[in-house]
């Protein structure tokens, strides 16, 4: 029976073969298929491993094989993902804050059995992002899953929210559990926020994934549906500026053209920019009016000015002067 078993099997052994040994530049030949077959115990002659392979190709599979003097070999030339895709992948993996190191290293580990044995060593990169602190919270990954399947089902969750204390812990912030309406994930300067109804407040509200604790479905149904259809989820990720909170202004700003990329950088290409006399160009849009804001502000110096309203400028003002207070 077990000899039919691993008969049956022969073939997924086969293609694993030549997932792990072959690429591009490597082949097996048939000895060596046989051999590690008969290291599990299948038995296989020459001519059924030619069906075998030929039953692969039939499959999709691009297997070459090299004649040679010894019999040649096998090497599938072809895979999901190329090797720089992978790379690609890795490094982002790598570099994110909000995946753990831990994880990091499974996934890494994961994306290098899509490749040969050869290439997976091309994987152990090392990317060096300046400041990046990785994130500690090993359940994430699992909270990000509950959020997305109550999105899915239509479902309410309920959460405790966390904030850093002085000894450098999370423990929670106001009240310890919160019931809310999830609508959708935003994935903002490499942080997760969910945007959620706040049935209390009548008000969409932002809540960041790795301060979430606790996260389960309820029975009921979600709230806000209405309100969602009018919400414009770019607008909001484009204004908010980091998610923090503050009101929502028509601004005109000034600036030389030198920081037009900066400018679109920030707010996007669907903007428009207005020449003037100076050589300066002046732009017109809509922003969460908030300490992030200004702070980004202030980091373009004395070229960007707040043209309007005359409020804005001077709660900016204000801004500047505080802090030069707070320094002096």
């Amino acid at each position: 029976m077990a000899k039919t078993l691993g008969q049956k099997t022969k073939i997924i052994h086969i293609l694993n073969l030549l997932e792990k040994y072959t690429d591009e530049t490597h082949s097996i030949t048939t000895a060596f298929i046989q051999d590690k077959l008969a290291e599990v115990g299948i038995t296989a002659d020459r001519k059924t491993l030619y069906s075998d392979i030929a039953c692969l190709s039939d499959m999709g599979y691009s297997i070459l094989q090299e004649p040679s003097r010894n019999g040649g070999g096998w090497k599938l030339v072809s895979r999901k993902f190329e090797l720089a895709e992978l790379k690609l992948l890795v490094d982002a993996v790598q570099s994110s804050k909000f995946i753990t190191t831990k994880k990091s290293r499974d996934l890494i580990k994961k994306l290098g059995s899509l490749v040969s044995d050869y290439d997976a060593t091309k994987l152990n990169r090392q990317v060096y992002v300046a400041s990046r602190i990785k994130s500690e919270n090993e359940s994430i990954f699992y909270i990000v899953d509950t959020i997305h399947r109550a999105i899915q089902n239509n479902l309410q969750i309920s959460f405790t929210y966390l904030s850093w204390n002085i000894s450098k812990e999370l423990v929670p912030k106001g009240k310890l559990k919160r019931v809310v309406s999830p609508w959708a994930l935003i994935w903002n300067d490499e942080n997760y926020y969910l945007i959620a109804y706040d049935h209390e407040k009548n008000e969409f509200r932002h809540y960041r994934v790795d301060k979430m604790s606790k996260v389960q479905t309820t029975p009921d149904k979600r709230l806000g549906a209405k309100e969602f259809s009018q919400f414009d989820m770019g607008n909001y990720a484009d204004k908010t500026f980091g998610m923090m909170g503050g009101k929502q202004e028509s601004i005109t700003l000034e600036f030389p053209e030198g920081l037009v990329g900066v400018v679109i950088d920030r707010f996007g290409k669907d903007i428009t920019l207005t020449p003037m006399e100076n050589g300066r160009l002046r732009l017109r849009t809509k922003v969460v009016v908030s300490g992030q804001f200004y702070g980004w502000l202030s980091g373009l110096g004395t070229n960007c000015v707040i043209v309007s309203p005359e409020k804005v400028r001077k709660d900016y003002i204000d801004y500047l002067k505080a802090i030069i207070k707070k320094n002096s």
